[in-house]
C-alpha cells in the first residue's frame, strides 16, 4: 500500500469495499462505517459508496493493487456520471501498487520490454475474446502477465494458455508464478512453459510468461530490453 492510500483511508469517514479485500485492513477500520459485499456484487457496492459521497461523507472505496487497474475506478465513474454534473461528488483516483508491478520486483525485472497484461476471468468478458488476446500477444512476442489465472471453477483456460503459447515459444521459456504478493503469505516459483500448470496457482496468483529472450539467472527472471553491455 502507497502512503497517499493508507492516507485516504485513515481519513475517510466510510469504507467501501470486497469482503476479502476489507479483511486485509481490518487494523484501519475501527470508528469508520464499513460497507463490504461479496463476489460479483461490484455495481451494488460502488453504487453504496456513490450514495454515501452524495449524502456529504468522505468515503474510500478499496480496490486491491491499482484501483484503476482491473479496480473499482472506471465503475466508480460511470456510476457518478448517471447524475447531473452540478450534484457530482469529487472523485480521486489514488493510484496503488498493482499485483503486476509487485509480482515483478519480486521475479526480478520480468516487464523490462513490452508485455501484456491479460485477465483468464470470464465472467465479463466471453472466453473467445480473452484467447483470441492470448493468441495475439504470443504471436507478438510479449511477455504475458495473467491475472486471475486459475479458480475452483475455471481450471482448463490456463491449460489452454499453455498450449497457445507453446505454438509461439520454446518449452523451456521461464514462468514466473507469485502467490499473495506483497502480503505476509507471499511465495514465488519460477518453472518452465511446458510444465508450468503443474505448480499450484489459483485467484491469489499472478503468472508472468516471458517472451522469447526472458532467462533465469538464479533465482531472477529477467527480460533485456536490448541495452549492449
Amino acid at each position: 500500500m502507497s502512503h497517499r492510500a493508507y492516507d485516504a483511508i485513515s481519513g475517510a469517514k466510510v469504507i467501501v469495499g470486497y469482503d476479502t479485500y476489507l479483511k486485509l485492513i481490518e487494523d484501519m477500520l475501527a470508528g469508520k462505517e464499513v460497507i463490504g459485499t461479496g463476489m460479483t456484487q461490484e455495481i451494488d457496492r460502488c453504487q453504496a459508496a456513490v450514495e454515501e459521497a452524495l449524502a456529504g461523507k468522505t468515503v474510500a472505496v478499496v480496490s486491491s493493487g491499482d484501483p484503476g487497474i482491473y479496480g473499482m475506478a472506471g465503475l466508480v465513474l460511470e456510476l457518478v456520471n448517471k447524475y447531473p454534473l452540478a450534484v457530482q461528488p469529487e472523485v480521486v483516483i489514488v493510484p496503488g501498487i498493482s499485483a503486476i508491478g509487485a509480482a515483478a520486483a519480486i521475479l526480478g525485472a520480468p516487464l523490462m520490454h513490452d508485455f501484456a497484461v491479460i485477465s483468464l476471468s470470464d465472467l465479463l468478458t466471453p472466453w473467445d475474446v480473452i484467447e483470441k488476446r492470448i493468441e495475439m500477444a504470443a504471436a507478438g512476442d510479449f511477455v504475458v502477465a495473467l491475472y486471475n489465472p486459475k479458480s475452483t471453477r475455471r481450471v482448463i483456460q490456463i491449460e489452454k494458455v499453455r498450449e497457445i503459447m507453446l505454438r509461439y515459444r520454446s518449452d523451456s521459456t521461464p514462468v514466473g508464478i507469485v502467490r499473495h504478493a506483497a502480503r505476509p503469505k507471499q511465495s514465488m516459483k519460477l518453472a518452465e512453459l511446458a510444465s508450468f500448470t503443474s505448480e499450484h496457482i489459483d485467484m491469489f496468483s499472478l503468472v508472468v510468461i516471458g517472451n522469447s529472450q526472458t532467462y533465469v539467472s538464479g533465482d531472477r527472471m529477467i527480460t533485456p530490453r536490448g541495452y549492449v553491455i
